[in-house]
């Protein structure tokens, strides 16, 4: 039974997204007034006014904060989708990218990535910003084949001829979270004081590196989830009644489940690679948005993309404004939010057996 009427609720979070955004380039340390900040946006890229002041906002606004609320909105974005149609292809809103263990073998394929991308010599281990600017990409490419060799291991031990248990799924998730987490306790064993503090943060999940480089690659990832995940909408839909019955209504279940499984692969590997581990975004706004639509994903992959964004901005200027000028980490706060939601669902799973 759903609440709202899809093209209600995506104008609704069409409106909420702006607001959102313009919010959190309003809060910080030093607040700027919203009707600066508008005006900020509409000269973005022209510096007219004589005024140190606003001289210095236009920096904040223009260098610091719209990046990184840009990035939080994408990085939102891209976890919430590819956590919707993960739900869809498990037919289960308890799969996540975090929970099947997608987010942790693309952050040990990150941190591989890093760590040893890193050094001209195996035994060198150093990990300096300017690097990680630079070789942002090298550093997308391995949580991307990470995630993409997660995401395969766990679809392989989870599904068999009758379909895909998510009782398997989770184990599975479970046993790949340890083994990642094992090479990412190997990594941090090497790693000299610096680096592992740089590692540690990277995987609570912040944003705190926001660049345009980096807003620029996350849209061309999400440009391309925009793309191709709405032609999977019927499929995924199809794939609700079961396989068997997808396969009568023509759809060729096999191939469409290596697709997804790339596009949710790539989608995470970027994510991570931009801004660590950022957990339960993929599972509290997929489901919220379905109680509110129902399950139809031409809807719920947009609303969910959408959704995801506000979710992220929200926690990212939550964690820049809670205990200034220190910044907690965005992933605490999509924790935080996120626990009791999914003991919730838990509990609402259990009252349906």
């Amino acid at each position: 039974m759903r609440i709202l009427k899809p093209h209600q609720l995506m104008t609704i979070l069409l409106f909420l997204l702006p607001a959102t955004m313009i919010f959190g380039m309003i809060s910080g340390p030093l607040i700027i007034p919203a009707v600066e900040v508008i005006n900020i946006m509409l000269h973005f890229g022209s510096n007219n006014s004589d005024q140190n002041n606003f001289n210095q906002n236009v920096l904040i606004v223009e260098s610091i904060r719209l990046p990184r609320v840009c990035l939080a909105a994408l990085i939102g974005m891209l976890l919430a989708s590819c956590g919707a149609v993960l739900q869809g292809l498990f037919r289960n809103p308890l799969a996540d990218p975090t929970l099947i263990g997608v987010s942790a073998g693309a952050s040990a394929g990150a941190s591989l990535a890093i760590v040893f991308g890193s050094s001209q010599v195996l035994g060198e281990f150093s990990l300096t910003s300017q690097f990680l600017s630079n070789t942002l990409p090298v550093t997308a490419f391995g949580a991307f084949i990470g995630g993409l060799i997660t995401s395969i291991l766990v679809y392989k031990l989870a599904t068999n001829s009758q379909g895909t248990s998510v009782a398997t799924m989770l184990l599975a998730g479970i046993a790949i979270s340890a083994l990642a987490g094992a090479i990412n306790s190997l990594l941090n064993f090497f790693a000299d004081n610096e680096m592992l503090r740089r590692l540690s943060l990277w995987r609570m999940g912040n944003l705190d590196n926001a660049t345009w480089e980096r807003v620029m690659l996350c849209f061309f990832a999400v440009l391309l989830l925009i793309l191709l995940l709405p032609k999977e909408g019927r499929a995924l839909n199809a794939i609700l009644l079961g396989e068997s019955e997808a396969r009568h209504l023509g759809f060729d279940v096999e191939k469409m489940k290596r697709r997804l499984i790339i596009l949710t692969a790539l989608g995470v590997g970027v994510a991570i690679a931009m801004a660590g581990t950022i957990a339960f975004l993929g599972i509290v706004i997929p489901h919220l948005i379905r109680l509110l639509i129902g399950p139809d994903h031409r809807y719920l992959l947009p609303a969910s993309a959408i959704g995801g964004a506000i979710l992220l901005v929200l926690a990212d200027t939550l964690a820049r404004i809670l205990i200034p000028p220190a910044e907690i980490p965005a992933g605490i706060i999509t924790a935080v939010l996120g626990a009791p939601f999914f003991i919730w669902l838990l509990l609402q799973q259990r009252q349906q057996l």
